[in-house]
């Protein structure tokens, strides 16, 4: 009986082997036709600086101008629509501004922050936090961009339902423009991509690494990953049934707390060794510029930085504009002015607190006791080792708020790839792709590490392609709508409109 057991646990594990060895020959060798398509290299024999992060960069320093620097003008205003004050009970749409906003934060407040940040360093050293935080400041813009263009093109549907973002405003955008069937394409690529990318980055890449935490604290999810798989499938599937609605009260209920518990750790350690605050910022900065190995390390520096904040903060890559799409509001710019708050909170605010943590504790060196953890793109293992080397029983809490970060992200990511998926199929297939999305996470668990980081990254930074086409020419409409409701707001009919309604 015994030796029948021991039989059918080895033939168990062979069979969970040799699915994952399936798994991961598979993403590789997707990844390499991936790589070869949509990230050839802008500046050969100077380091790898792919398109895509050239593209993201000049769009973001486009709008940042464009839209007269509003990144940095209207954050005040941001805050005070999200505590209410502009917003009216007949105000059209499924969810509240700020419902929308932690919703969208849900999805890039994840393990980009945690896991992403410590690949970045882990990689391209310090100086790629400063890289990360120019790209979250100038990201802001293009987020201000995108979610103004979801409220302007969104369509409401006979059932109540917003249907919104980069494929309605790709299609309904360029259509007005008389680019009709160009637009049309570009909506119908954007919309694999998304689904590509809620699956990868939104899904697998989620629950891979939050998992390589939590086996830290729980050793028997080594050996049976799947089970982690699982839990996490079930727990996603029961709130994704629901909808928007469900998702933002969800959304609404976890982030502001993962958040804080997250926030406060950081800042006990980062004040703990406050002495080291001022050389940690030194070392960030003099690495950011360093050209002691050559113009090719430089440009590998500040590539892992724009590229890591572009997986945290997602802005130009179109998918938090879907959730924006269903906020309440009389203005199109207005969710767009809230939405500049994202990549602030995420990736100026959150990923720099993370990046202090990592630097302070020096667990980011590659030739260190933790280069195994680095070499194999274990970014939320070496953020719990960072964290533990301080505070001793922390990467319990930290293991928690992993699964928190990843759990919220994986909901957000479903509604994302769910409206692309009903964009070009209807909403009564739907279901189709719910299930398939929690099916995927039982698989992103079994995956290894590198194959899933570079997936999502591929799929996810791809979707820039057709989002960023739309935000160079819908750019004017946007400023146009920008500037009359800046007008508006000085000269007090903003606030007349509230009082009458």
């Amino acid at each position: 009986m015994l030796a029948a057991m021991i039989a059918a646990q080895s033939a168990m594990a062979g069979e969970e082997a040799a699915a994952a060895s399936i798994l991961n020959n598979g993403l590789v060798g997707l990844n390499g036709w991936l790589d070869t398509l949509l990230f050839f290299d802008v500046f050969p024999g100077e380091g790898e600086f792919p398109f895509i992060v050239a593209w993201l960069i000049a769009g973001a320093i486009f709008l940042t101008v464009k839209m007269g620097f509003i990144n940095f003008r209207l954050l005040g205003h941001s805050v005070a629509i999200l505590r209410g004050r502009y917003s009216r009970p007949d105000d059209v749409g499924e969810v509240t501004p700020f419902q929308a906003l932690t919703t969208a934060l849900s999805a890039t407040v994840g393990l980009g922050n945690i896991a992403g940040v410590a690949i970045a360093i882990g990689i391209g050293g310090p100086g790629a936090t400063f890289w990360m935080i120019i790209a979250g400041l100038l990201g802001m813009s293009t987020k201000f961009t995108e979610a103004s263009l979801a409220q302007m093109y969104r369509e409401t549907r006979p059932d109540g339902h917003v249907m919104g973002g980069a494929m309605e405003y790709l299609s309904r955008g360029f259509a007005d423009m008389g680019w009709k069937g160009f637009g049309k394409i570009l909506a119908v690529l954007f919309s694999i991509l998304t689904i590509g990318a809620s699956l990868g980055g939104g899904n697998a890449f989620q629950v891979n690494q939050s998992l390589t935490a939590v086996k830290q604290q729980i050793p028997y999810l080594a050996q049976e990953p799947w089970i982690y798989g699982m839990v996490m499938g079930f727990l996603v599937g029961i709130v994704i049934i629901g909808g928007i609605r469900r998702i933002a009260h969800v959304a609404e209920a976890i982030v502001p707390t993962m958040v804080g518990i997250y926030l406060t750790a950081a800042c006990w350690i980062v004040f703990s060794n406050v002495e080291k605050v001022p050389e940690v910022f030194s070392l960030i900065f003099s690495s950011a510029f360093s050209m002691e190995a050559g113009m090719g390390a430089f440009v590998g520096i500040m590539v892992q930085g724009f590229r890591r904040a572009a997986f945290s903060s997602e802005a130009g890559i179109g998918s938090a504009a879907i959730a924006h799409s269903t906020a309440r509001t009389p203005y199109p710019v207005r969710q767009g002015i809230v939405a500049l708050m994202e990549p602030f909170i995420d990736t100026v605010v959150i990923c720099t607190m993370t990046a202090l943590v990592i630097i302070i504790t020096g667990v980011y060196d590659a030739n260190g006791q933790h280069a195994e953890l680095i070499a194999n793109n274990q970014g939320a293992a070496l953020t719990a080792m960072a964290f533990g080397s301080v505070i001793s029983w922390f990467p319990v809490v930290l293991s928690i708020s992993v699964v928190l970060f990843a759990y919220s992200t994986m909901i957000s990511w479903s509604y994302y790839g769910e409206r692309c998926w009903t964009y070009m199929f209807g909403e009564r297939w739907s279901m189709i792709y719910k299930l398939t999305f929690v099916l995927v996470i039982v698989a992103g668990s079994i995956g290894s590490a590198s194959a899933v980081l570079n997936f999502s990254d591929y799929l996810l930074l791809s979707m820039a392609f057709p989002n960023m086409f739309a935000l160079y020419a819908l750019s004017g409409r946007v400023k146009r709508r920008l500037d009359n409701y800046l007008e508006k707001l000085r000269s007090g009919e903003l606030d007349r409109e509230v009082r009458r309604g």
